[in-house]
């Protein structure tokens, strides 16, 4: 299965995600051909979205201390619900979907997820940290918002104005 990604100002990303019915074949088939793909393109969490399916789930790998992402760290999340959340960080994240572009973002420190895995099993997160923050970051994808929707206008205008210069720079450097 060939993936790309879809990146912004594209407005599939737009796109609020279909809850996942049939945790089938295809679904898995989709799962498994994410994960290499989220690796080669050195991301560490990958919504079907932005590789256009838009279905709610998601994909999570974050590194370990060797910087290292080995497959038994992988977190596959189909039709995720945040049940608790608290507390607040900022975090400098990026996006497959908005590349070469980093942004501090306010997110919940510690949230609680349910979820289902591949085979529809009902499961309960109870994370913080990178990892928290990951999840909400995918899990906004799945309403069809990008972390930079989270920036405040003026930076949101400054974004804006260094993302068409860098897509610029990008299409004469081909």
């Amino acid at each position: 299965m060939k993936l790309n990604i879809v990146e912004y100002p594209d407005k599939r990303l737009r796109k609020k995600s279909k809850e996942v019915k049939e945790f089938d074949a295809s679904l898995h088939r989709l799962l498994d051909a994410m994960h290499p793909f989220m690796l080669e393109t050195n991301g560490i969490g990958l919504a079907a979205i932005q590789v256009d399916y838009p279905i709610r789930a998601l994909i999570l790998n974050i590194p370990d201390e060797d910087g290292e992402q080995p497959l038994e760290n992988l977190l596959e999340i189909i039709n995720p619900v945040m049940t608790y959340k608290s507390g607040e960080t900022t975090y400098q994240e990026g996006c497959l979907s908005v590349p070469q572009f980093y942004e501090d973002v306010k997110r919940f420190d510690t949230i609680v997820i349910n979820y289902q895995d591949r085979y529809g099993n009902t499961k309960t997160l109870d994370t913080d940290g990178l990892l928290a923050i990951a999840i909400q970051h995918e899990m906004d994808h799945l309403e069809g918002i990008l972390f930079i929707d989270k920036l405040s206008y003026a930076r949101r205008k400054k974004f804006e104005k260094e993302y068409k210069r860098m897509q610029k720079e990008r299409k004469h450097s081909k």
